[in-house]
């Protein structure tokens, strides 16, 4: 017997790795093609949000040459309008930083043109409506540092350089592993956020206003006593320490969402935050009160979940992941009909993880068998009924060869081709 589950196991194991070089072979040989090729757009495809995250890293490939940088502005616009989309999501703030001559962030590291020379945030938002897109001003809230911004790249006048280093204001800025934050806890350090959304709706006519999912950090087993401990201690508070946290970021969220509506009557505000509600939920990290923006008005006009995952995402042992498009999508859709929520829900699609051989708990990613998963998951997205809009991430993708016929799959179903 036990020769004979030697052998069977041997075969298995053999048979796994013929299949594996001929599944590698068929896509290398362009064989397997992808099914959503021809495809017409679904009802809906045209209408809602069609939006490009437009990155630090993607300001920091522009040209430093004026002439230039607006031949490459007008490129971007025209590829992202090209391909059926509507909007560009473009960092204005990514770490305390500004893209533009702020009153109150020093000129990013990232921003490759002569802020006292060149206004390159206006240009591109002029150029974004030429083409007929809406331009969306995207934050990172808190964070200071990290995603490749040093502390020693921060100068010595900058507002969270000062803060940190007077002792009446260093609790407004945060040192957690290895990383600088704002203090979601101060009031201080959210009032500053809301006045540099005020400063950019101010300076330039934005159609809208993002925040991803830089929240608080993951705080890890130590969260119930680190990090903005003290101001929790001090503040005599009954609620637990994580539903502190929680209205802590609720209240900038809420002031946030008065102001861009105060400012422009027309604008949204929305946020990208993490995908699985285990985490958005948990008590170690982000600290979103996600049924509380869901069931009032009060605090954001569209939820944009970074559903970066495949259709046959798996954990580490095999089973199905609560991650997977349409689990994590039906979760989504499921929080929003028990909080009866007239907040609008769109979809974030992983273009950054076509054709590579992301990890997503398969012998053959996902992402290398097929070329028309996102096309698939903005059809199912649809198909629900529930979902009027999608993120794309991220730009430099979308000029990548390498995800060409998801791409072009995209573009088919929002064009209708």
């Amino acid at each position: 017997m036990r020769y004979e589950v030697w052998s069977v196991q041997c075969f298995r194991k053999y048979f796994h790795k013929c299949m594996l070089a001929v599944i590698m072979c068929l896509l290398m040989c362009g064989v397997i093609s992808s099914r959503a090729a021809g495809i017409n757009s679904a009802p809906g495809a045209k209408d809602g949000l069609k939006g490009v995250w437009f990155s630090y890293i993607n300001w920091a490939d522009m040209p430093s040459d004026e002439v230039q940088f607006k031949k490459e502005a007008d490129k971007v616009m025209e590829n992202i309008a090209a391909n059926g989309m509507n909007a560009i999501f473009c960092h204005v703030h990514s770490h305390t930083d500004a893209y533009y001559k702020s009153d109150i962030f020093p000129v990013s590291k990232f921003l490759p043109t002569d802020s006292d020379k060149f206004d390159a945030l206006q240009y591109m938002i002029d150029s974004a409506h030429r083409h007929g897109l809406q331009f969306h001003a995207w934050l990172n809230p808190y964070r200071v540092t990290g995603s490749m911004k040093k502390w020693e790249e921060e100068s010595a006048d900058s507002i969270s350089r000062r803060m940190y280093d007077n002792a009446e204001t260093n609790r407004n800025v945060l040192l957690f592993d290895g990383s600088y934050y704002l203090n979601p806890s101060k009031k201080e350090a959210r009032d500053l956020i809301v006045s540099a959304v005020q400063e950019v709706m101010t300076k330039y006519d934005v159609d809208g206003v993002q925040f991803d999912d830089y929240f608080y950090p993951g705080l890890g087993e130590g969260a119930d006593t680190n990090f903005d401990y003290p101001e929790y201690a001090s503040s005599g508070s009954s609620l637990s320490i994580a539903d502190w946290r929680r209205e802590n970021v609720s209240a900038l969220i809420e002031a946030v969402y008065a102001k861009v509506h105060e400012m422009k009557s027309s604008a949204v505000f929305g946020v990208s935050p993490v995908a699985e509600l285990k985490y958005l939920k948990s008590n170690r990290s982000y600290f979103v009160d996600i049924d509380k923006w869901l069931s009032s008005d009060k605090y954001i006009d569209y939820i944009l979940p970074q559903i970066y995952f495949g259709f046959e995402q798996k954990t580490g042992s095999g089973a199905v992941s609560e991650a997977a498009f349409e689990v994590c999508l039906n979760d989504w859709i499921k929080l929003m009909d028990k909080n009866k929520s007239k907040v609008k829900l769109y979809v974030g699609l992983a273009l950054y993880k076509c054709n590579t051989d992301t990890w997503d708990g398969n012998a053959v990613p996902e992402w290398l068998r097929y070329n028309d998963i996102l096309a698939r998951e903005v059809l199912t997205a649809l198909g629900t009924g529930k979902v009027s809009g999608f993120g794309v991430y991220a730009y430099q993708n979308l000029v990548d060869s390498k995800a060409k016929t998801e791409v072009e799959n995209l573009k088919n179903i929002f064009l209708g081709i």
